[in-house]
C-alpha cells in the first residue's frame, strides 16, 4: 500500500464532509434531487435562506440555498439568469421549497440547473428550512467536536513519541503516518536530519533550495508548494522504484522560538492539509521547537560553562579541562588541533554550522564566546576546521582567524596566533587568514592600513613638497639608496647620477626629515612608510 494513499491515513477528520448526498439521505427530510446528481459529493458549509432574486451579494460560496421562489417570477430567462447567478457564485447547491410561492418546482429552474450542473433538490411543504439549518449545523458541530477530539489523540501520540527513546525520529515517523504522507526535518543549515519514510530522505533533499529561502527570511516563516519543479522525464529517470511520484502538496515550516530558525519541518500529503491535519502538524511544530529551542538559562548557563573551559584550555590546565569536557561535551579534541577565532555579524550562524559539522562527523568541539568573539578549539584539517573556512566565505560579515597546528597544551599560544590572524584578516579585509600565512608570507600586504598610510604621508611629506618646489628627486633618490642597502655607487648609478649628487640629496633628506640615516629604525621606518605607499 502507497504511504502517500488516502487509505493509509490516520482517521483524521477533514475540513467539511457534510455533503448534499449525505443531507439527501436523511430520511426525515424528504428530500428529492431534481438536478445536478453528479455533484451531490459536493460539502455544504452552511445553510443560507433567501427570497431575494440575486442573493450573490451576501453569499460567499459553499452555501445549500434555500428559497421559495417568492420573488423570482416565472419568466424563463430570469429563473436562467437566477441559476448562473448561483453557479457562478459557487453555492453547493439549491434547495427549492414547494406548496408556497409554487405547487412544483418550475421546469425552467430545473432545466437551467441541469445544464449548470447545480444541485437542485425539492423541499416538500411539511419540511421547515429551520430543519435543514439544524440537520447541517448537527452534523457540522459533530464533525468539529470529531476533529478536535482526534488531534487531541494525535497531539499525546506525539508527544509520547518525542518523549520516548527515539525522540525526534519517533515524532517524524508518527507525524508521516497520521497525515498518511512523508515528513522531514531539517538543521538550521538546511541538511536533512531525519526522514520518514525512508524515502523521504530523497525527496525532502530536492527540497533544500526552497529551505534555502526560507534561510533567508526571518523566523517564524513557513511556504507552501506542489511538487518539486521537475519535468516527468527528469522524475521518471532519477526517481527510485520504491518511491512514489512527488506530484504532492508540502508544507515547510521554520522551527525555533526566536528570530533565527533552530530547523525546519517539510510534510507531504497526496491532498491539501485539512485543518484537523493542520492541527496536528502544528502539535508537531511546536514539540520540535521545545525539542530544538532550550530554555534560555540553560542555554546561557551552558555558554558560561564552555566560556570557563576554554579559559583552562588556554590556561595550560587541559588535564582538568578534559575531565570537565567528558561529562559537559563528551570530551575534547585529541592529537593536533587548531584554534579559530572569529569576529562579525554572524557568529551565531557560524557556531550553528560548526557544531552540526562536528555532530556529522563525529568530532569532538569546543565552542565559547571570549566577548565580541567565538573561539574554536577543532580538529586540524576535520569538518569544523574544514567547515568553518567555507563557510565564511558565505558569511560576509563574519571574518576568521585561524591558527597553525597545535597539541591541546599549546592551545594558549595557538590562541595568540589566531587573534593575531584575526587581526590581518580584519585589516587587509579577507573572510578567513591562517596563522602559516602570516608567517611564511610577506609583511608588505599588512601595510595596506589606514593608520599605516597615514604614517606614511606624515613622514614623507617633507620630501614630497620638496620635490614639487625645487630639484632634485628626493623621495625617489631616498629609495634607490635604501634598496641598495646603502651602496652609493650602486643608487647612484640607479638613478643615473652622480654618487657625489646623491650624498648630497641624502644630507637634504636628514636635513627636511630632522632624522639621521644611519639609525637603523629611521631607515626601516622610511622603508616601510615607501613600501606603504607602493613605491616603484
Amino acid at each position: 500500500m502507497s504511504p502517500k494513499s488516502a487509505a493509509a491515513r490516520a482517521p483524521l477528520a477533514p475540513a467539511t464532509t457534510v455533503t448534499l448526498n449525505a443531507l439527501v439521505a436523511m430520511p426525515g427530510l424528504h428530500l428529492t434531487v431534481l438536478a445536478g446528481e453528479q455533484q451531490l459529493d459536493r460539502p455544504v458549509r452552511w445553510v443560507h435562506t433567501s427570497e431575494l432574486d440575486d442573493p450573490v451579494p451576501y453569499l460567499e460560496g459553499g452555501e445549500l440555498l434555500l428559497t421559495t421562489g417568492l420573488k423570482l417570477g416565472r419568466g424563463k430567462d430570469k429563473l436562467r439568469q437566477y441559476v448562473h447567478r448561483l453557479a457562478d457564485a459557487g453555492v453547493a447547491g439549491l434547495g427549492f421549497g414547494i406548496g408556497l410561492s409554487y405547487g412544483e418546482v418550475p421546469p425552467a429552474l430545473v432545466e437551467a440547473a441541469a445544464e449548470r450542473e447545480l444541485p437542485l433538490v425539492q423541499v416538500p411543504q411539511p419540511t421547515p428550512f429551520i430543519a435543514i439549518s439544524k440537520a447541517v449545523t448537527a452534523a457540522l458541530a459533530a464533525e468539529q467536536y470529531q476533529a478536535v477530539t482526534t488531534s487531541f489523540e494525535a497531539q499525546e501520540e506525539l508527544t509520547r513519541a518525542a518523549l520516548g527513546k527515539d525522540g525526534t525520529a519517533a515524532l517524524i515517523g508518527r507525524l508521516a503516518a497520521r497525515l498518511g504522507g512523508w515528513a522531514a526535518l531539517y538543521d538550521a543549515s538546511g541538511a536533512v536530519v531525519v526522514a520518514a519514510p525512508d524515502w523521504a530522505a530523497r525527496r525532502a533533499g530536492r527540497l533544500r533550495p526552497e529551505v534555502e529561502r526560507l534561510r533567508s527570511q526571518r523566523a517564524p516563516t513557513s511556504a507552501a508548494l506542489q511538487g518539486d519543479g521537475r519535468s516527468d522525464e527528469e522524475r521518471a529517470g532519477a526517481e527510485q522504484p520504491e518511491e512514489p511520484q512527488s506530484g504532492d502538496f508540502v508544507v515547510l515550516q521554520s522551527l525555533g522560538a526566536d528570530r533565527r530558525a533552530r530547523g525546519f519541518l517539510a510534510v507531504g500529503t497526496e491532498d491539501r492539509l485539512t485543518p484537523g491535519e493542520r492541527y496536528v502538524l502544528n502539535a508537531a511544530v511546536a514539540l520540535l521547537t521545545l525539542t530544538l529551542e532550550r530554555s534560555r538559562d540553560l542555554r546561557q548557563a551552558e555558554e558560561r560553562m564552555r566560556t570557563a573551559l576554554l579559559r583552562l584550555v588556554l590556561a595550560g590546565e587541559t588535564a582538568v579541562a578534559r575531565e570537565v569536557a567528558g561529562a559537559l561535551l563528551g570530551g575534547l579534541p585529541e592529537g593536533t588541533v587548531r584554534v579559530l577565532v572569529a569576529e562579525g555579524e554572524a557568529l551565531a550562524s557560524l557556531g550553528d554550522l560548526a557544531e552540526q559539522a562536528a555532530v556529522r562527523a563525529g568530532e569532538p568541539l569546543l565552542l565559547a564566546s571570549e566577548g565580541d568573539r567565538l573561539v574554536l578549539l577543532a580538529t586540524d584539517g576535520g569538518a569544523v576546521h574544514t567547515g568553518c573556512v567555507a563557510a565564511v566565505q558565505q558569511l560576509e560579515t563574519v571574518s576568521l582567524g585561524i591558527s597553525g597546528p597545535a597539541g591541546p597544551e599549546a592551545a594558549g599560544a595557538a590562541y595568540a596566533q589566531a587573534e593575531r590572524a584575526l587581526a590581518v584578516a580584519l585589516r587587509s579585509g579577507r573572510r578567513s587568514v591562517d596563522h602559516d600565512e602570516v608567517g611564511s608570507g610577506s609583511l608588505l600586504p599588512l601595510l595596506a592600513n589606514e593608520a599605516v598610510l597615514a604614517f606614511s604621508d606624515g613622514l614623507l611629506r617633507p620630501l614630497r613638497e620638496h620635490d614639487l618646489t625645487a630639484r632634485g628627486d628626493l623621495e625617489a633618490s631616498l629609495y634607490a639608496w635604501l634598496s641598495h642597502h646603502g651602496q652609493w655607487d650602486a643608487a647612484a648609478a640607479d638613478l643615473g647620477v652622480h654618487r657625489h649628487t646623491l650624498r648630497y640629496r641624502m644630507r637634504r633628506v636628514e636635513e627636511l626629515l630632522g632624522r639621521s640615516l644611519d639609525d637603523a629604525d629611521v631607515r626601516m621606518e622610511l622603508w616601510l612608510a615607501l613600501r606603504a605607499r607602493g613605491e616603484r
